[in-house]
Protein backbone atom coordinates (compact mmCIF):
# COMPACT_ATOMS: atom_id res chain seq x y z
CA UNK A 1 0.00 0.00 0.00
CA UNK A 2 0.95 3.42 -0.88
CA UNK A 3 2.49 5.41 2.44
CA UNK A 4 1.17 9.07 2.24
CA UNK A 5 4.34 10.45 3.60
CA UNK A 6 3.80 13.72 2.37
CA UNK A 7 0.53 13.99 3.97
CA UNK A 8 2.27 14.12 7.62
CA UNK A 9 3.67 17.86 7.53
CA UNK A 10 -0.17 19.34 6.93
CA UNK A 11 -2.08 17.00 8.70
CA UNK A 12 -1.73 16.47 12.36
CA UNK A 13 -2.91 12.95 12.19
CA UNK A 14 -2.72 9.67 13.59
CA UNK A 15 -1.28 6.43 11.82
CA UNK A 16 -5.31 5.39 11.96
CA UNK A 17 -6.02 8.08 9.98
CA UNK A 18 -3.55 7.91 7.86
CA UNK A 19 -4.40 4.32 6.95
CA UNK A 20 -7.82 5.73 6.09
CA UNK A 21 -6.28 7.76 3.90
CA UNK A 22 -4.25 4.88 2.45
CA UNK A 23 -7.69 3.30 1.60
CA UNK A 24 -9.85 6.15 0.39
CA UNK A 25 -7.56 6.41 -2.21
CA UNK A 26 -7.59 2.83 -3.66
CA UNK A 27 -9.23 2.08 -6.23
CA UNK A 28 -11.64 -1.21 -7.73
CA UNK A 29 -11.07 -4.40 -8.15
CA UNK A 30 -10.81 -6.62 -11.38
CA UNK A 31 -13.95 -7.55 -9.73
CA UNK A 32 -15.78 -4.17 -9.39
CA UNK A 33 -14.69 -4.35 -12.73
CA UNK A 34 -16.32 -7.21 -14.28
CA UNK A 35 -19.68 -5.95 -12.22
CA UNK A 36 -19.59 -2.74 -13.91
CA UNK A 37 -19.03 -4.46 -17.42
CA UNK A 38 -21.47 -6.66 -16.80
CA UNK A 39 -24.20 -4.13 -16.56
CA UNK A 40 -23.01 -1.07 -18.41
CA UNK A 41 -23.35 -3.23 -21.64
CA UNK A 42 -25.72 -5.80 -20.53
CA UNK A 43 -27.42 -6.15 -23.82
CA UNK A 44 -24.53 -5.95 -26.13
CA UNK A 45 -22.21 -9.42 -27.39
CA UNK A 46 -19.66 -10.11 -25.54
CA UNK A 47 -17.92 -13.60 -26.26
CA UNK A 48 -17.81 -15.44 -29.08
CA UNK A 49 -16.60 -18.92 -29.34
CA UNK A 50 -17.14 -22.44 -29.32
CA UNK A 51 -20.82 -22.17 -31.42
CA UNK A 52 -21.93 -19.55 -28.72
CA UNK A 53 -22.37 -16.08 -28.45
CA UNK A 54 -22.98 -14.71 -25.05
CA UNK A 55 -24.10 -10.50 -24.49
CA UNK A 56 -22.88 -9.25 -21.11
CA UNK A 57 -26.22 -10.05 -19.44
CA UNK A 58 -25.55 -13.42 -20.40
CA UNK A 59 -21.67 -13.62 -19.45
CA UNK A 60 -23.08 -12.19 -15.53
CA UNK A 61 -25.19 -15.13 -15.53
CA UNK A 62 -22.56 -18.04 -16.72
CA UNK A 63 -20.14 -16.29 -14.22
CA UNK A 64 -22.73 -16.67 -11.11
CA UNK A 65 -23.07 -19.92 -11.84
CA UNK A 66 -19.39 -20.67 -11.97
CA UNK A 67 -18.98 -18.47 -9.00
CA UNK A 68 -21.37 -20.60 -7.12
CA UNK A 69 -19.92 -23.70 -8.33
CA UNK A 70 -16.37 -22.83 -6.68
CA UNK A 71 -17.70 -21.46 -3.68
CA UNK A 72 -19.23 -25.07 -3.39
CA UNK A 73 -15.94 -26.43 -3.96
CA UNK A 74 -14.28 -24.48 -1.03
CA UNK A 75 -12.50 -22.07 -3.40
CA UNK A 76 -12.72 -18.58 -1.69
CA UNK A 77 -10.94 -15.12 -1.23
CA UNK A 78 -7.53 -16.55 -0.64
CA UNK A 79 -7.80 -19.39 -2.18
CA UNK A 80 -5.77 -19.97 -6.04
CA UNK A 81 -6.47 -21.44 -9.31
CA UNK A 82 -4.58 -22.02 -11.74
CA UNK A 83 -5.66 -22.60 -15.63
CA UNK A 84 -4.29 -24.89 -18.35
CA UNK A 85 -6.42 -24.51 -21.54
CA UNK A 86 -6.81 -23.93 -24.90
CA UNK A 87 -8.96 -20.57 -25.52
CA UNK A 88 -12.28 -21.56 -24.60
CA UNK A 89 -15.28 -19.37 -23.74
CA UNK A 90 -15.16 -20.89 -20.21
CA UNK A 91 -11.77 -19.73 -19.32
CA UNK A 92 -13.15 -16.50 -19.96
CA UNK A 93 -15.71 -17.50 -17.49
CA UNK A 94 -13.43 -18.94 -15.20
CA UNK A 95 -11.16 -15.70 -14.96
CA UNK A 96 -14.24 -13.15 -14.27
CA UNK A 97 -15.63 -15.47 -11.52
CA UNK A 98 -12.23 -15.41 -9.90
CA UNK A 99 -11.37 -11.82 -9.87
CA UNK A 100 -14.95 -11.29 -8.22
CA UNK A 101 -14.17 -13.70 -5.45
CA UNK A 102 -10.58 -12.32 -5.21
CA UNK A 103 -9.33 -15.77 -5.87
CA UNK A 104 -5.60 -15.74 -7.05
CA UNK A 105 -5.07 -16.64 -10.69
CA UNK A 106 -2.50 -18.18 -12.15
CA UNK A 107 -2.37 -18.99 -16.19
CA UNK A 108 -0.04 -21.72 -17.49
CA UNK A 109 1.77 -21.85 -20.82
CA UNK A 110 0.05 -24.77 -22.78
CA UNK A 111 3.37 -25.17 -24.48
CA UNK A 112 5.61 -25.67 -21.16
CA UNK A 113 6.71 -28.85 -19.80
CA UNK A 114 5.37 -30.84 -17.44
CA UNK A 115 7.86 -29.89 -15.23
CA UNK A 116 7.75 -26.40 -15.40
CA UNK A 117 4.22 -26.87 -14.70
CA UNK A 118 4.15 -28.94 -11.52
CA UNK A 119 6.73 -26.09 -10.72
CA UNK A 120 4.70 -23.20 -11.16
CA UNK A 121 1.66 -25.36 -9.21
CA UNK A 122 3.98 -25.96 -5.88
CA UNK A 123 5.74 -22.14 -6.42
CA UNK A 124 2.52 -20.22 -6.95
CA UNK A 125 1.02 -22.34 -4.01
CA UNK A 126 -2.11 -23.42 -6.31
CA UNK A 127 -5.33 -24.63 -4.59
CA UNK A 128 -7.08 -25.66 -7.93
CA UNK A 129 -6.18 -26.06 -11.26
CA UNK A 130 -8.59 -26.09 -14.30
CA UNK A 131 -7.98 -27.99 -17.60
CA UNK A 132 -9.17 -28.37 -20.68
CA UNK A 133 -10.61 -31.72 -21.08
CA UNK A 134 -10.08 -32.11 -24.69
CA UNK A 135 -6.71 -30.98 -25.00
CA UNK A 136 -4.84 -31.62 -21.19
CA UNK A 137 -6.73 -34.89 -19.71
CA UNK A 138 -3.93 -36.18 -19.53
CA UNK A 139 -1.44 -33.71 -18.21
CA UNK A 140 -3.98 -32.28 -15.65
CA UNK A 141 -4.25 -36.11 -14.20
CA UNK A 142 -0.06 -36.21 -14.02
CA UNK A 143 -0.24 -32.80 -12.55
CA UNK A 144 -2.78 -33.97 -10.00
CA UNK A 145 -0.27 -36.73 -8.96
CA UNK A 146 2.84 -34.96 -8.97
CA UNK A 147 1.82 -32.03 -6.59
CA UNK A 148 0.72 -32.67 -3.18
CA UNK A 149 -0.82 -29.62 -2.26
CA UNK A 150 -3.07 -29.57 -5.46
CA UNK A 151 -6.68 -29.81 -3.84
CA UNK A 152 -9.02 -29.94 -6.99
CA UNK A 153 -8.41 -31.05 -10.68
CA UNK A 154 -11.54 -29.58 -12.14
CA UNK A 155 -12.33 -29.34 -16.23
CA UNK A 156 -14.66 -27.96 -18.94
CA UNK A 157 -15.67 -30.89 -19.94
CA UNK A 158 -16.14 -34.77 -18.20
CA UNK A 159 -12.86 -36.18 -16.95
CA UNK A 160 -12.30 -38.83 -15.09
CA UNK A 161 -11.01 -37.99 -11.34
CA UNK A 162 -12.11 -34.35 -12.01
CA UNK A 163 -14.99 -31.94 -11.53
CA UNK A 164 -16.54 -31.15 -14.65
CA UNK A 165 -17.34 -27.53 -14.13
CA UNK A 166 -19.48 -27.01 -17.06
CA UNK A 167 -21.61 -30.15 -16.19
CA UNK A 168 -22.03 -28.25 -13.02
CA UNK A 169 -22.98 -25.18 -13.67
CA UNK A 170 -25.92 -26.56 -15.72
CA UNK A 171 -27.86 -27.58 -12.45
CA UNK A 172 -26.04 -25.01 -9.93
CA UNK A 173 -28.49 -21.90 -9.35
CA UNK A 174 -25.88 -18.76 -9.86
CA UNK A 175 -25.43 -16.75 -6.93
CA UNK A 176 -25.40 -13.08 -6.26
CA UNK A 177 -21.95 -11.19 -7.61
CA UNK A 178 -20.57 -9.48 -4.83
CA UNK A 179 -16.25 -8.59 -5.45
CA UNK A 180 -14.54 -9.46 -2.77
CA UNK A 181 -11.08 -7.98 -1.49
CA UNK A 182 -9.01 -4.41 -1.76
CA UNK A 183 -7.14 -3.51 -4.94
CA UNK A 184 -4.03 -4.18 -3.54
CA UNK A 185 -4.74 -8.16 -3.03
CA UNK A 186 -2.78 -9.93 -5.23
CA UNK A 187 -5.18 -10.82 -8.50
CA UNK A 188 -2.50 -12.75 -11.04
CA UNK A 189 0.77 -14.63 -10.63
CA UNK A 190 1.51 -15.32 -14.38
CA UNK A 191 4.90 -16.82 -14.99
CA UNK A 192 7.57 -16.08 -17.35
CA UNK A 193 8.85 -18.42 -20.54
CA UNK A 194 11.82 -20.04 -18.12
CA UNK A 195 13.72 -20.00 -21.27
CA UNK A 196 16.49 -19.07 -19.26
CA UNK A 197 15.94 -21.33 -16.46
CA UNK A 198 12.97 -21.91 -14.03
CA UNK A 199 9.75 -19.63 -14.38
CA UNK A 200 9.88 -16.54 -12.62
CA UNK A 201 5.72 -15.76 -10.97
CA UNK A 202 5.57 -12.24 -12.01
CA UNK A 203 3.04 -10.88 -8.97
CA UNK A 204 0.32 -8.03 -10.24
CA UNK A 205 -2.14 -6.86 -7.79
CA UNK A 206 -5.53 -5.57 -8.67
CA UNK A 207 -4.47 -2.10 -8.98
CA UNK A 208 -1.48 -2.93 -11.36
CA UNK A 209 -3.24 -4.98 -13.49
CA UNK A 210 -6.57 -2.07 -13.34
CA UNK A 211 -3.95 0.75 -14.23
CA UNK A 212 -2.45 -1.17 -17.17
CA UNK A 213 -6.48 -1.99 -18.41
CA UNK A 214 -6.98 1.39 -18.06
CA UNK A 215 -3.82 2.71 -20.19
CA UNK A 216 -4.94 0.16 -23.04
CA UNK A 217 -7.93 1.33 -23.32
CA UNK A 218 -7.26 5.13 -23.32
CA UNK A 219 -3.89 5.15 -26.05
CA UNK A 220 -4.70 1.88 -28.07
CA UNK A 221 -6.64 3.16 -31.32
CA UNK A 222 -9.57 0.95 -31.27
CA UNK A 223 -12.32 0.64 -34.04
CA UNK A 224 -15.99 1.95 -33.03
CA UNK A 225 -17.43 -0.93 -34.16
CA UNK A 226 -15.49 -3.26 -31.63
CA UNK A 227 -15.05 -6.72 -32.76
CA UNK A 228 -11.85 -8.16 -31.73
CA UNK A 229 -10.30 -11.82 -32.46
CA UNK A 230 -7.66 -13.82 -30.70
CA UNK A 231 -6.36 -16.59 -31.99
CA UNK A 232 -3.22 -16.18 -29.13
CA UNK A 233 -3.31 -17.65 -26.08
CA UNK A 234 -5.48 -16.05 -23.73
CA UNK A 235 -3.10 -17.31 -21.33
CA UNK A 236 -0.32 -14.39 -22.02
CA UNK A 237 -0.36 -11.28 -24.12
CA UNK A 238 -4.36 -11.84 -25.70
CA UNK A 239 -5.78 -12.53 -22.15
CA UNK A 240 -4.23 -8.67 -21.12
CA UNK A 241 -6.43 -7.30 -24.16
CA UNK A 242 -9.88 -8.79 -22.90
CA UNK A 243 -10.63 -6.42 -19.99
CA UNK A 244 -10.09 -3.05 -22.18
CA UNK A 245 -12.44 -4.58 -24.69
CA UNK A 246 -14.90 -5.19 -21.98
CA UNK A 247 -14.71 -1.77 -20.71
CA UNK A 248 -15.50 0.27 -24.41
CA UNK A 249 -18.51 -2.64 -24.69
CA UNK A 250 -16.51 -4.57 -27.59
CA UNK A 251 -17.07 -8.37 -28.49
CA UNK A 252 -14.14 -10.66 -27.86
CA UNK A 253 -14.31 -13.70 -30.30
CA UNK A 254 -11.91 -16.16 -29.49
CA UNK A 255 -10.34 -18.66 -32.11
CA UNK A 256 -8.79 -22.21 -30.26
CA UNK A 257 -5.65 -21.66 -32.58
CA UNK A 258 -4.21 -19.84 -35.56
CA UNK A 259 -4.65 -22.24 -38.80
CA UNK A 260 -4.21 -19.57 -41.60
CA UNK A 261 -7.23 -20.17 -43.74
CA UNK A 262 -9.66 -20.56 -41.20
CA UNK A 263 -8.43 -17.79 -39.66
CA UNK A 264 -8.97 -15.21 -43.06
CA UNK A 265 -12.35 -16.75 -43.35
CA UNK A 266 -13.24 -16.42 -39.41
CA UNK A 267 -12.42 -12.67 -39.97
CA UNK A 268 -13.94 -12.07 -43.45
CA UNK A 269 -17.47 -14.39 -42.23
CA UNK A 270 -17.90 -12.10 -38.69
CA UNK A 271 -16.37 -8.84 -40.23
CA UNK A 272 -13.86 -8.44 -37.43
CA UNK A 273 -12.56 -4.49 -36.85
CA UNK A 274 -9.17 -5.46 -34.87
CA UNK A 275 -7.17 -8.40 -33.83
CA UNK A 276 -3.81 -9.09 -32.39
CA UNK A 277 -0.98 -11.09 -33.89
CA UNK A 278 2.14 -11.94 -33.42
CA UNK A 279 4.89 -11.39 -36.00
CA UNK A 280 5.15 -15.06 -37.27
CA UNK A 281 1.41 -15.08 -38.00
CA UNK A 282 1.55 -12.11 -40.38
CA UNK A 283 4.11 -13.52 -42.47
CA UNK A 284 2.08 -16.87 -42.36
CA UNK A 285 -0.67 -14.65 -43.46
CA UNK A 286 1.65 -12.70 -46.19
CA UNK A 287 3.08 -16.05 -47.41
CA UNK A 288 -0.27 -17.44 -47.73
CA UNK A 289 -1.31 -18.34 -51.48
CA UNK A 290 -5.32 -17.82 -50.91
CA UNK A 291 -4.22 -14.50 -49.35
CA UNK A 292 -6.55 -12.34 -51.91
CA UNK A 293 -9.35 -14.62 -51.83
CA UNK A 294 -10.64 -13.42 -48.53
CA UNK A 295 -12.07 -10.43 -47.74
CA UNK A 296 -10.34 -8.79 -44.88
CA UNK A 297 -11.47 -5.39 -45.74
CA UNK A 298 -13.25 -5.18 -42.13
CA UNK A 299 -9.82 -4.92 -40.59
CA UNK A 300 -9.14 -1.71 -38.76
CA UNK A 301 -6.92 -2.60 -36.10
CA UNK A 302 -3.94 -4.58 -36.54
CA UNK A 303 -2.09 -5.14 -33.02
CA UNK A 304 0.88 -6.78 -32.76
CA UNK A 305 3.68 -6.98 -30.59
CA UNK A 306 5.71 -9.99 -28.14
CA UNK A 307 8.79 -9.91 -30.55
CA UNK A 308 10.54 -7.46 -32.93
CA UNK A 309 8.97 -7.78 -36.85
CA UNK A 310 11.36 -6.97 -39.68
CA UNK A 311 10.81 -3.96 -41.72
CA UNK A 312 11.00 -5.27 -45.29
CA UNK A 313 7.47 -7.71 -44.04
CA UNK A 314 6.14 -4.81 -42.00
CA UNK A 315 6.47 -2.73 -45.78
CA UNK A 316 4.99 -5.74 -47.05
CA UNK A 317 1.98 -5.96 -44.65
CA UNK A 318 1.09 -2.43 -45.08
CA UNK A 319 1.02 -2.92 -49.08
CA UNK A 320 -1.05 -5.96 -48.19
CA UNK A 321 -3.64 -4.70 -45.75
CA UNK A 322 -3.43 -1.28 -45.89
CA UNK A 323 -2.44 1.52 -42.89
CA UNK A 324 -4.00 -0.46 -40.02
CA UNK A 325 -1.22 -2.00 -37.74
CA UNK A 326 -0.41 -0.55 -34.69
CA UNK A 327 2.53 -2.19 -32.45
CA UNK A 328 2.45 -2.37 -28.80
CA UNK A 329 5.65 -2.96 -26.73
CA UNK A 330 5.40 -4.33 -23.31
CA UNK A 331 6.41 -6.83 -20.95
CA UNK A 332 4.49 -8.74 -18.06
CA UNK A 333 6.25 -6.81 -15.75
CA UNK A 334 4.15 -4.09 -16.83
CA UNK A 335 1.46 -5.42 -19.52
CA UNK A 336 1.87 -4.41 -22.63
CA UNK A 337 1.92 -0.16 -22.21
CA UNK A 338 5.81 0.68 -22.23
CA UNK A 339 5.04 2.43 -25.81
CA UNK A 340 3.11 2.63 -28.63
CA UNK A 341 4.04 3.33 -32.68
CA UNK A 342 0.62 3.88 -33.99
CA UNK A 343 -1.20 3.89 -37.20
CA UNK A 344 -0.36 7.21 -38.53
CA UNK A 345 3.13 6.66 -37.59
CA UNK A 346 3.51 3.35 -39.62
CA UNK A 347 4.34 5.51 -42.93
CA UNK A 348 6.35 3.78 -45.52
CA UNK A 349 7.62 7.73 -46.05
CA UNK A 350 9.85 7.60 -42.70
CA UNK A 351 11.34 3.91 -43.48
CA UNK A 352 13.34 3.84 -40.12
CA UNK A 353 10.08 5.00 -37.47
CA UNK A 354 8.79 1.18 -38.98
CA UNK A 355 11.86 -0.40 -37.20
CA UNK A 356 10.87 1.71 -33.60
CA UNK A 357 8.51 0.55 -31.12
CA UNK A 358 7.40 4.14 -31.46
CA UNK A 359 6.69 6.75 -28.49
CA UNK A 360 6.39 5.81 -24.61
CA UNK A 361 2.26 5.63 -23.34
CA UNK A 362 1.27 9.04 -21.49
CA UNK A 363 1.13 8.17 -17.90
CA UNK A 364 4.38 5.61 -17.81
CA UNK A 365 8.06 7.18 -17.08
CA UNK A 366 9.94 6.27 -19.56
CA UNK A 367 14.46 6.40 -19.39
CA UNK A 368 17.12 5.00 -21.10
CA UNK A 369 19.93 4.19 -18.07
CA UNK A 370 23.25 2.96 -17.83
CA UNK A 371 24.72 0.24 -15.30
CA UNK A 372 24.99 2.91 -12.91
CA UNK A 373 21.32 3.99 -13.30
CA UNK A 374 21.83 7.40 -14.88
CA UNK A 375 20.55 9.08 -18.26
CA UNK A 376 21.56 8.82 -21.27
CA UNK A 377 21.89 11.12 -23.98
CA UNK A 378 19.52 11.05 -27.09
CA UNK A 379 20.95 8.51 -29.67
CA UNK A 380 23.06 6.48 -27.05
CA UNK A 381 22.15 3.04 -25.82
CA UNK A 382 21.09 1.90 -22.50
CA UNK A 383 18.50 -0.43 -20.72
CA UNK A 384 14.88 0.74 -20.97
CA UNK A 385 13.05 1.59 -17.38
CA UNK A 386 10.05 2.30 -16.37
CA UNK A 387 8.00 3.76 -13.93
CA UNK A 388 3.98 3.52 -13.86
CA UNK A 389 1.65 2.54 -11.86
CA UNK A 390 1.29 -1.28 -13.83
CA UNK A 391 4.29 -2.12 -13.02
CA UNK A 392 4.49 -5.37 -11.40
CA UNK A 393 4.29 -5.66 -7.70
CA UNK A 394 7.24 -7.96 -7.58
CA UNK A 395 8.55 -11.68 -8.63
CA UNK A 396 6.69 -14.10 -6.59
CA UNK A 397 9.17 -15.27 -3.87
CA UNK A 398 12.31 -13.78 -5.36
CA UNK A 399 13.83 -11.00 -3.06
CA UNK A 400 17.11 -11.07 -4.58
CA UNK A 401 15.84 -10.64 -7.69
CA UNK A 402 12.90 -8.02 -6.91
CA UNK A 403 16.09 -6.29 -5.57
CA UNK A 404 17.86 -5.98 -8.73
CA UNK A 405 15.31 -5.95 -11.13
CA UNK A 406 13.96 -2.32 -9.59
CA UNK A 407 17.31 -1.05 -8.83
CA UNK A 408 17.46 2.47 -8.19
CA UNK A 409 13.36 2.74 -7.96
CA UNK A 410 13.07 1.85 -11.91
CA UNK A 411 11.93 -1.36 -13.18
CA UNK A 412 15.02 -2.57 -15.55
CA UNK A 413 13.33 -3.83 -18.30
CA UNK A 414 16.64 -6.55 -19.96
CA UNK A 415 16.00 -4.23 -22.94
CA UNK A 416 18.04 -2.28 -25.02
CA UNK A 417 17.51 0.84 -26.81
CA UNK A 418 17.97 4.41 -27.86
CA UNK A 419 15.74 7.21 -28.70
CA UNK A 420 15.90 8.85 -31.78
CA UNK A 421 16.07 12.60 -32.67
CA UNK A 422 12.51 12.60 -32.85
CA UNK A 423 11.48 11.02 -29.81
CA UNK A 424 10.83 7.70 -31.35
CA UNK A 425 12.56 4.54 -29.00
CA UNK A 426 14.35 2.00 -31.31
CA UNK A 427 14.56 -1.64 -29.51
CA UNK A 428 18.19 -2.69 -30.07
CA UNK A 429 18.34 -6.02 -28.39
CA UNK A 430 17.82 -7.78 -25.17
CA UNK A 431 20.75 -6.82 -23.09
CA UNK A 432 21.58 -10.35 -22.29
CA UNK A 433 21.68 -11.49 -26.06
CA UNK A 434 24.52 -8.75 -26.48
CA UNK A 435 27.68 -10.56 -28.06
CA UNK A 436 30.95 -9.83 -27.20
CA UNK A 437 33.13 -10.82 -29.56
CA UNK A 438 36.95 -10.07 -30.11
CA UNK A 439 35.68 -7.13 -27.68
CA UNK A 440 33.30 -5.38 -29.39
CA UNK A 441 30.42 -5.36 -27.86
CA UNK A 442 27.47 -6.31 -30.63
CA UNK A 443 23.81 -6.52 -30.91
CA UNK A 444 22.19 -9.44 -32.63
CA UNK A 445 18.97 -7.14 -33.96
CA UNK A 446 21.20 -5.09 -35.59
CA UNK A 447 22.35 -7.57 -37.93
CA UNK A 448 19.07 -9.29 -38.36
CA UNK A 449 17.80 -6.26 -39.44
CA UNK A 450 20.23 -6.20 -41.83
CA UNK A 451 19.47 -10.14 -43.28
CA UNK A 452 16.07 -9.63 -42.85
CA UNK A 453 16.58 -6.72 -45.33
CA UNK A 454 17.22 -9.17 -48.43
CA UNK A 455 14.47 -10.01 -50.51
CA UNK A 456 15.40 -13.73 -50.19
CA UNK A 457 15.11 -14.32 -46.28
CA UNK A 458 11.81 -14.96 -44.84
CA UNK A 459 12.90 -14.95 -41.31
CA UNK A 460 16.32 -15.09 -39.06
CA UNK A 461 17.96 -14.69 -35.66
CA UNK A 462 21.27 -14.24 -34.67
CA UNK A 463 23.66 -15.98 -31.52
CA UNK A 464 26.85 -15.62 -30.17
CA UNK A 465 28.93 -18.84 -30.11
CA UNK A 466 31.93 -19.95 -27.50
CA UNK A 467 34.93 -19.31 -29.56
CA UNK A 468 38.65 -19.85 -28.63
CA UNK A 469 39.45 -17.25 -30.88
CA UNK A 470 36.74 -14.55 -30.63
CA UNK A 471 35.09 -15.32 -27.36
CA UNK A 472 32.00 -15.59 -28.97
CA UNK A 473 31.28 -15.63 -32.36
CA UNK A 474 28.46 -13.97 -34.76
CA UNK A 475 26.41 -16.97 -35.56
CA UNK A 476 22.89 -16.60 -37.70
CA UNK A 477 20.34 -18.95 -38.63
CA UNK A 478 18.44 -17.80 -41.79
CA UNK A 479 14.98 -19.16 -43.02
CA UNK A 480 14.89 -18.90 -46.90
CA UNK A 481 11.46 -17.99 -48.61
CA UNK A 482 10.22 -20.45 -50.88
CA UNK A 483 12.26 -20.79 -54.21
CA UNK A 484 15.27 -18.23 -52.72
CA UNK A 485 18.82 -19.20 -53.54
CA UNK A 486 21.00 -16.28 -51.42
CA UNK A 487 24.11 -18.06 -50.33
CA UNK A 488 25.78 -17.27 -47.21
CA UNK A 489 28.43 -15.34 -48.62
CA UNK A 490 26.20 -12.84 -50.34
CA UNK A 491 24.17 -12.31 -46.91
CA UNK A 492 27.62 -11.80 -45.30
CA UNK A 493 28.85 -9.82 -47.51
CA UNK A 494 25.34 -7.51 -47.50
CA UNK A 495 26.39 -7.45 -43.18
CA UNK A 496 29.80 -6.54 -43.65
CA UNK A 497 28.76 -3.48 -46.29
CA UNK A 498 26.61 -2.25 -43.97
CA UNK A 499 27.61 -2.45 -40.37
CA UNK A 500 31.38 -3.36 -40.80
CA UNK A 501 33.51 -6.74 -39.88
CA UNK A 502 32.81 -7.26 -36.33
CA UNK A 503 29.02 -7.24 -37.18
CA UNK A 504 29.75 -9.93 -39.60
CA UNK A 505 28.87 -13.66 -39.41
CA UNK A 506 31.10 -16.27 -38.99
CA UNK A 507 28.94 -18.66 -39.91
CA UNK A 508 25.28 -18.34 -41.74
CA UNK A 509 23.16 -21.99 -41.12
CA UNK A 510 20.08 -22.51 -43.29
CA UNK A 511 17.14 -23.92 -41.25
CA UNK A 512 13.53 -24.59 -42.47
CA UNK A 513 12.10 -23.25 -39.35
CA UNK A 514 13.30 -21.36 -36.38
CA UNK A 515 12.85 -22.63 -32.91
CA UNK A 516 10.23 -19.98 -30.90
CA UNK A 517 9.46 -20.08 -27.84
CA UNK A 518 5.71 -20.34 -26.01
CA UNK A 519 4.58 -17.12 -27.68
CA UNK A 520 6.14 -16.97 -31.16
CA UNK A 521 9.85 -15.37 -30.10
CA UNK A 522 12.70 -16.91 -31.55
CA UNK A 523 14.03 -18.93 -28.63
CA UNK A 524 17.60 -18.28 -28.50
CA UNK A 525 18.32 -20.66 -26.07
CA UNK A 526 17.45 -23.43 -28.12
CA UNK A 527 18.85 -22.22 -31.33
CA UNK A 528 22.02 -22.02 -29.68
CA UNK A 529 21.93 -25.39 -28.65
CA UNK A 530 21.05 -26.26 -32.03
CA UNK A 531 23.77 -24.51 -33.83
CA UNK A 532 26.23 -25.77 -31.88
CA UNK A 533 25.67 -29.16 -32.84
CA UNK A 534 25.54 -27.84 -36.44
CA UNK A 535 29.37 -26.60 -35.97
Amino acid sequence: MIDFFWLRPFMQTSEKDLAIQQRLRQGATLGDFMIHVFARHRDSVAVVGEGQCLTYGEFAERTARMTAVLLALGLEQGSSLALLSRNRVDVLTAYAAAYIEGIRITPMASMASEDDQAFMLEDAEIDALLVDDTVFAARGRALKARVPGLKHLLSLGPLDGAVDLCAAMMTTAPCPLVPKGEASDVAVVAYTGGTTGRPKGVVHTHATFMAAVYLMAAEWEWPKELRVLLATPVSHAAGAIVPPVHLLGGAVHIMSGFDVEAYMAYVAAERITCTFLVPTMIYHLLDHPRLKDFDLSSLQTVLYGAAPITAPRLRQALSAFGPVFMQLYGQSEAPTCLAMLSRKHHDPDYPERLSSCGTPIAGVRLALLNDDNEPLAPGEVGEICVRGPHVMLGYWKRPEENATVFSGGWLHTGDMGRFGQDGFLYLVDRKKDMIITGGFNVFPREIEDVLASHPDVATCAVVGLPDDKWGEAVTAAVVLRSDARADAGALMEQVRAQKGAAYTPKAIHFLEQLPLTLIGKPDKKALRAQLATLD
